[in-house]
């Protein structure tokens, strides 16, 4: 299921090492340091990141790009338990968390295809993250069109507070993608992917509850680890539209996704975002994306009243399968902001950027304190030479 926000499992390499044409046009070399604050209403998640990037030209024809990323996370969220009777607040569990990120890229231009290898590593006190890519971009048509072929895979290690040894998961993607030049001022994208995931797939943090008979006419609210398929596929097509507007000084550029699995999530994203020129120094760069998911196919706020029998213990790769984890249930989200570019020098780009996400469950029966709202303010230095 595609992430809606930031949680503790981001990688480097959640599916693809993103795909760009290498800049072999014209040399580039640049630092940029990025500090991110993601902060949730009502005492929930905190996430502060810092970011180091560094890009490098070797002649014409051969790009280099390391990045470099520290999270701090701290505050509560949703451990999976329904909210106690007379209330709707459901319990929240405290948590901290400190994960270290890096990634690089090397593109090199050949005649008519440029070719770019990746390798990411991120590490969390309890995960593991370990990815590599390959991805092409070939040429045709007097270069007003290009076909994009990549792929990816990563291998975590995972450590589970109720199991000695660490669990595994794996995640191999796929992607082909077509950009076409309409005219000077227009160009569409259309790509697909494809990827699977085999392995540990439960978050060993949320739990299910369910009143459970433990003597005759005695029953109890047990709590349970939650159970998910060992496995998943997932198709991803995406549709996306660039197109210049000389008199206003501005571009257009709208994406749609669609997204499916075999959790039985579907999903649609529509991004829309404005390139505003002011003066010849100033960028400003409204956005909106509106995100709707329907609900996994396991998801349950709660197991009172279903045949669901839970089981204490590892993840039974034979089911039943279950789990009242909220980012699995049907929910839409709105995020909408603005980001700010200064070329303050010809060496010197200030960036700042503000964005409110909005979270909302839509099934009915979750309750709305199990979903966030956060605030995130993004600013960042670039130097080029």
């Amino acid at each position: 299921m595609p992430s809606a926000f930031p949680t503790l499992r981001v990688l480097v390499f959640s599916g693809f090492v993103a795909a760009v044409v290498p800049r072999v046009s014209r040399a580039e070399n640049s630092v940029s340091f990025k500090h991110q604050d993601y902060r949730e209403s009502g005492g929930r998640i905190v996430i502060k990141t810092e970011g180091l990037y560094a890009e490098q030209d070797f002649g014409t024809a051969t790009h280099l790009k390391v990045e470099g990323v520290i999270d701090a996370i701290a505050g509560a969220t949703p451990n999976g338990q329904p909210a106690p009777a007379g209330s709707d607040q459901v319990p929240l569990t405290k948590l901290t968390e400190r994960r270290k990120a890096w990634s690089t890229a090397l593109s090199h231009q050949f005649t008519r295809t440029a070719v770019t290898v990746g390798a990411a590593n991120s590490r969390e006190s309890d995960y593991v993250s370990t990815g590599a890519s390959v991805n092409t971009v070939t040429d045709f048509n007097q270069k007003n069109t290009s076909l994009l072929v990549g792929v990816a895979a990563t291998d975590d290690d995972i450590r589970v507070f109720y199991q000695t040894d660490r669990v595994k998961k794996r995640t191999q993607d796929l992607i082909v993608g077509v950009t076409q030049l309409l005219d000077p001022r227009t160009s569409v994208t259309f790509n697909l992917s494809w990827g699977r995931q085999r392995g540990y797939l439960s978050d060993p943090y949320k739990l299910v509850q369910k009143d459970t008979e433990i003597l005759p006419g005695l029953s109890l609210p047990l709590t349970f680890a939650e159970n998910r398929p060992a496995e998943r596929d997932k198709t991803i097509a995406l549709a996306a539209l660039n197109r210049a507007f000389p008199a206003a000084n501005g571009a257009l550029e709208a994406t749609y996704r669609f997204y499916h699995d075999t959790f039985g999530t579907g999903a649609h994203t529509v991004d829309l975002a404005w390139f505003q020129r002011l003066g010849e120094r100033v960028m400003l760069r409204p956005g909106f994306r509106f995100y709707t998911q329907d609900a996994a196919d396991f998801y349950y706020y709660k197991l009172d009243g279903t045949k669901v029998v839970p089981a204490a213990g590892a993840p039974r790769t034979g089911g039943p399968f279950y789990s009242s984890d909220y980012r699995l249930s049907r929910m839409q989200t709105y995020t909408y902001g603005v980001k700010l570019v200064w070329r303050a020098t010809d060496a010197l780009n200030v960036d700042l950027a503000y964005e409110r996400y909005d979270m909302q469950g839509k099934d009915g029966v979750t309750p709305q304190s199990a979903y966030a709202d956060a605030n995130i303010v993004t600013a960042g230095l670039k130097f080029t030479w």
